[in-house]
């Protein structure tokens, strides 16, 4: 079998292209395959600094997890929601995460069909952020329901009982959205990992870790074989889950746009819950790469102009959603549906203005500042962008829920919401649990992709350091 040496060009030339000709997503820095392998596993080895965030994110999940076992002994009363608003914080932070995880693979695999060269270096950091954010997503229909330890009544397996799940409940279809989703996006970032874990395990020196390498790798050896059946598969699944991912989000969608509450029943939510998921993705990427990028050192790998392509892409889409925001004002008053006009009314000039307020600032006014060229490389103004992003898209499925629940048809039916202690704890432990699975990621696993790097090195500097290299 022809085998490869690792300081030679790995392409396929019909399916993994080389974008070279692309001036902005040059690393001028890097001299070649070497360095490449040298800097990426470097920030494998463990710090002061990831120990520390480590910690933080691991006591915040214990405290989240520590309130949960407290609701469940005290029940679900201790939760802030109330007849009529029986969906408060839990289910506006499913949905926050549900858009997270939906946006990394979308955001990487569109990108790649579309050969966007700045997708290089940012995907490898979405599409972990996917696998993590479902992860997350996935708790929360098993904290809303009273009893969790019966979960899995929702899944519909054979059973003695004959009992089945009701169909029409929103939380079943959250069940077959998230399993749906976790398999394709886990499955995603697998196969696209397997030529950096072969990279790994040909660096590392400890046996016992070099042979869980070697099976996670299924024996790469960097052959033209096995590049053009990793190529041709992993264009499969880009092309897979790409409109999967778009379905699965429109399901999500669903469980608002069926029913019949003001400013829920409309057919403009699948695409708009799409277009928010891959702005809050991005969000959450720019909040999770700057940092990396500067503590790890890779500026010479996650350029200006990456970040610049980026901001771009995070424009559009808050245009997208701002265009959303304001269909759903015009369809209210074209309507002539006197419910869906005061409910809209009382959004935002009325009993919910703040959270309306904060969610068009943080969503449409702020990221507008993107125009700049500017704050498009200001990576101190987009890792604070980024944080009011993710802060806006939260308080965007805040004013959906809430407002529509506590103001629906009947004036004797309206009232307040707030969330208790414990709706907030178990908020701040999801991300607590997110970070934790993140933080531990980056210490097993690049979260830059060495072997895409690799193909944008450009050919003078290919073969510089060429006699250094073996056959692997």
């Amino acid at each position: 079998m022809a085998m490869r040496n690792y300081d030679e060009p790995v392409v396929d030339a019909a399916l993994r292209r080389p974008n070279i000709a692309s001036a902005d997503i040059q690393l001028p820095a890097v001299r070649d395959y070497e360095q490449v392998d040298r800097e990426i596993a470097g920030t494998l080895a463990p710090s002061f600094g990831w120990f520390g965030a480590l910690g933080v994110a691991i006591l915040l999940f214990l405290w989240g997890a520590g309130v949960w076992i407290y609701q469940i002994y005290w029940g679900l009363g201790n939760a802030g929601y109330a007849p009529p608003v029986m969906w408060g914080v839990y289910i506006i932070t499913f949905v926050f995460w549900v858009g997270i995880g939906h946006a990394g693979t979308l955001i990487s695999a569109i990108l790649y069909l579309f050969r966007a060269g700045f997708r290089t270096t940012i995907y490898r950091c979405a599409e972990a952020m996917t696998v993590f954010a479902v992860m997350t997503a996935g708790l929360f229909p098993i904290i809303h329901i009273g009893r969790p330890w019966k979960f899995f009544w929702l899944i519909p397996y054979p059973n003695w009982r004959l009992i089945w799940p009701q169909f029409k409940s929103p939380l079943v279809w959250d069940v077959f959205a998230i399993l749906t989703y976790l398999t394709i996006s886990s499955t995603f970032l697998y196969v696209g990992l397997i030529p950096d874990i072969a990279t790994l395990r040909d660096r590392e020196r400890n046996p016992v870790r070099k042979q869980i390498l070697a099976v996670l790798s299924f024996g790469w050896r960097n052959s033209d074989s096995e590049w053009r059946h990793f190529t041709r598969a992993y264009l499969f699944l880009a092309a897979f889950s790409t409109p999967l991912v778009l379905s699965v989000h429109s399901v999500v969608s669903f469980d608002f746009a069926m029913a019949l509450a003001p400013g829920w029943h409309t057919t403009i939510f699948p695409p708009y819950f799409v277009a928010g998921a891959i702005f809050s993705g991005i969000g959450m990427v720019f909040t999770i790469i700057i940092p990396i990028r500067k503590f790890f050192n890779l500026k010479h790998y996650v350029t200006l102009n990456h970040l610049d392509a980026a901001a771009k892409l995070c424009l559009f889409t808050s245009m997208v959603v701002g265009c959303a925001y304001l269909m759903e004002f015009w369809v209210a008053w074209y309507s002539g549906n006197e419910v869906e006009q005061n409910y809209f009314w009382n959004r935002v000039f009325g009993q919910w203005w703040w959270a309306a307020w904060i969610m068009l600032i943080c969503n449409v006014v702020l990221p507008l500042s993107l125009f700049s060229q500017k704050l498009r490389r200001n990576t101190v103004w987009l890792f604070g962008l980024s944080l009011f992003i993710n802060l806006g898209m939260w308080f965007e499925r805040f004013v959906i829920v809430v407002p529509s629940l506590s103001h629906e048809f009947e004036p004797w039916q309206w009232t307040h919401y707030a969330p208790s202690w414990v709706d907030i704890s178990l908020l701040v432990g999801s991300f607590g649990w997110f970070f934790m699975w993140f933080l531990l990621f980056i210490k097993q696993l690049p979260v830059v992709a060495i072997s895409e790097i690799k193909e944008i090195v450009p050919p003078k500097m290919r073969h510089a350091h060429g006699a250094h290299g073996g056959a692997h």
